[in-house]
């Protein structure tokens, strides 16, 4: 079951697949829905794919396939007016397009990758290309200190983070230390104290109280600046 949201997307991707062959964009489902931005678009995108309606395309800058389409036979009862559920019919295949886009998600200052540093509140938008990010709520965080250049992030990258407060061993995560500064290291347990791993041999762990850490998020990808 999908909301009403959820399904108007659907529909509007589903139809427009079916005329053209081409995915909509991001611009074109906001204004169909009458959404304020694209971020909403793609709450509902990853709402559809975790669901199992929709899927991503990988090693494409954003391409679409409806994997279960919504009813359009006539198979099911119309939801009551009061309600936010619509029912669905059979799932069926439909043919894959291609289609390009950006998403915007919260930037909330510099995260140190060396020494922790205080994150800051506040908040810009960084448009990211939408095949970077999967299913989830994310963010960006600039990085600052070369402690994890052996895993390939460097000073001045934007380290995009899914929101979350589960991490598993051995993750890049974003660890609130202490209530105060932000940092992000890989997670390790280790007899009941959580420690904070570099990844950069001129750096030390820092091993840490389990209730010092709190994860705010993991390593989903990275954006780089290059300049000339």
């Amino acid at each position: 079951m999908l909301t009403r949201k959820q399904h108007e997307l659907l529909r509007f991707i589903q139809t427009r697949l079916d005329e053209t062959g081409i995915s909509p964009s991001f611009e074109e489902m906001k204004d169909a829905l009458d959404l304020k931005s694209k971020s909403g678009v793609h709450r509902l995108i990853s709402a559809l794919e975790e669901r199992g309606f929709i899927r991503r395309l990988p090693n494409r800058a954003r391409a679409l396939e409806v994997l279960r389409r919504a009813d359009e036979g006539g198979q099911t009862t119309a939801p009551a007016a009061n309600s936010n559920v619509v029912p669905f019919a059979r799932p069926e295949a439909a043919a894959p397009a291609p289609a390009a886009d950006v998403i915007e998600i919260p930037l909330h200052g510099r995260i140190a990758a060396g020494v922790p540093i205080e994150a800051l509140e506040d908040q810009a938008i960084l448009p990211v290309p939408a095949a970077l990010l999967g299913a989830g709520e994310h963010y960006a965080l600039e990085v600052s200190g070369d402690s994890m250049i052996e895993a390939g992030i460097l000073d001045g990258d934007f380290a995009l983070v899914k929101r979350t407060e589960i991490a598993n061993d051995g993750e890049i995560v974003v660890a609130l230390v202490r209530g105060e500064e932000a940092t992000l290291k890989y997670l390790r347990r280790e007899n009941g104290m959580i420690r904070l791993d570099p990844a950069n041999a001129a750096y030390e762990p820092q091993i840490y109280a389990a209730d010092e850490i709190k994860v705010q998020g993991k390593l989903a990808g990275l954006l780089r600046r290059y300049f000339h």
